[in-house]
């Protein structure tokens, strides 16, 4: 067995947001010994297969990258290449109208996959305000078992350390819910405000630095090629989609998920932490078990 399939055997996982999952306990993988997928012991609610790639390796843990948080981050790279792509094109004409009606048949191209991806954009804000909902009724439900608590050590049916531990547990359970909500209204309001007009001011300057580079060239001919080259890239990427989709998915996903590797709220503080109260936790945590 290879050390990426071992990496992951014992490991406890849990989401990026910090809340427990469970222990892995094996793999799946296909008929060529690729991992699809990871089995973990979730206790009372049993074995979960989470997918390959959605899952991170950080020391002794596995996180958990939610499906809409991958998506999300996928769409916003696939709309800030093509917003970048039309406000070069738009810059090429201010510059040159000669050369509008080549950067036209250019332009109508990436004009229909904005379009596809505005499409995307209205399906995956959808799914993040249906989040945003779930998460409302989760801390609803927290918030109630805290209020319970507070109510039964105040009629003295519990002790005050066992009102304290689940205070602990609870108020740990709403950060999660808090840090996860507070994500997903900043990706909502990064996927509306990806426009032409907002799109990424260091486009611009890397298009007048590459400017200065090369001054003494034809103005003229460096557009055309600026145009070739766009056209290039575009029939590049077709062929790529066409013949090598799976394999550029890959690279794709785990690109995403490097990405998502150093934004994972907290995560190595919450591990250190965590470390250093290992036989704390494993005594007060028989209720709720959730990360610091």
């Amino acid at each position: 067995m290879s050390e990426l399939k071992l990496e992951f055997v014992g490991k406890k996982v849990k989401d990026m947001y910090g809340t427990y999952i469970g222990k892995v306990i094996g793999i799946i993988t296909d008929i060529e010994g690729s991992i699809e997928s990871v089995s973990v012991d979730c206790g009372s609610v049993g074995i979960k297969n989470l997918p390959y790639e959605q899952l991170l390796v950080q020391g002794d843990y596995v996180i958990f990258i939610p499906r809409w948080r991958l998506d999300a981050q996928k769409l916003l790279r696939e709309k800030s290449l093509t917003l970048k792509r039309i406000k070069a094109l738009q810059e090429i004409v201010s510059e040159n109208d000669s050369m509008k009606d080549d950067a036209e048949l250019v332009y109508l191209k990436y004009e229909k996959r904005l379009d596809k991806l505005g499409e995307n954009t209205k399906e995956i804000i959808d799914r993040l305000h249906e989040r945003i909902s779930e998460l409302d009724i989760e801390s609803k439900r927290i918030k109630s078992v805290l209020f319970d608590a507070k109510l039964q050590y105040k009629s003295n049916e519990i002790t005050e350390d066992i009102y304290q531990q689940i205070n602990l547990h609870t108020s740990e359970l709403i950060e999660h819910i808090n840090l996860e909500n507070s994500e997903i209204k900043n990706i909502i309001n990064k996927l509306t405000q990806q426009t032409v007009d907002n799109s990424v001011v260091s486009s611009t300057n890397e298009a007048s630095e590459n400017t200065m580079n090369i001054h003494n060239e034809d103005k003229e001919t460096l557009e055309k090629s600026q145009i070739n080259q766009i056209n290039e890239e575009e029939l590049d990427n077709n062929s790529v989609n066409t013949n090598n989709q799976g394999l550029h998915e890959e690279e794709d996903k785990e690109g995403i998920k490097k990405e998502l590797e150093d934004s994972v709220p907290g995560i190595s503080n919450t591990i250190e932490n965590e470390n250093e109260n290992e036989n704390e936790r494993n005594e007060i945590s028989q209720i709720i078990t959730s990360a610091n």
